[in-house]
């Protein structure tokens, strides 16, 4: 299962070791819809990996989408020891995101 992100956690998710890989969504938003089970079986396939996926709704952690400068939904942001290593914006397919991925653990 994916990491929920929230005003209050976002340090203490940010401070986990590994990649994380964070989907910037929010419920209006119908690419965001439909990239959500692809984030779901990315959660399941990285399960005990040193991978972390995440969601951040972002009417309900407005923090986050300003932290990472989030300006377009979906997002997936890829972020390791704190730092963004790369980005992807718009609905893109599975393997695009496993690619990017196994390129950055």
């Amino acid at each position: 299962m994916e990491t929920v992100i929230t005003n209050t956690n976002i340090d203490q998710v940010l401070a986990g070791e590994g990649l994380l890989v964070i989907d910037f969504w929010a419920t209006w938003c119908g690419p965001c819809r439909m990239l959500s089970p692809t984030i779901e079986d990315l959660a399941r396939e990285y399960a005990g990996k040193p991978v972390t996926i995440a969601k951040c709704n972002v009417d309900d952690c407005e923090e986050g989408a300003v932290r990472f400068g989030v300006r377009n939904i979906p997002t997936v942001v890829f972020v390791k020891n704190g730092q963004v290593l790369d980005r992807s914006v718009g609905l893109v397919p599975k393997q695009t995101l496993v690619d990017k991925i196994e390129s950055l653990i």
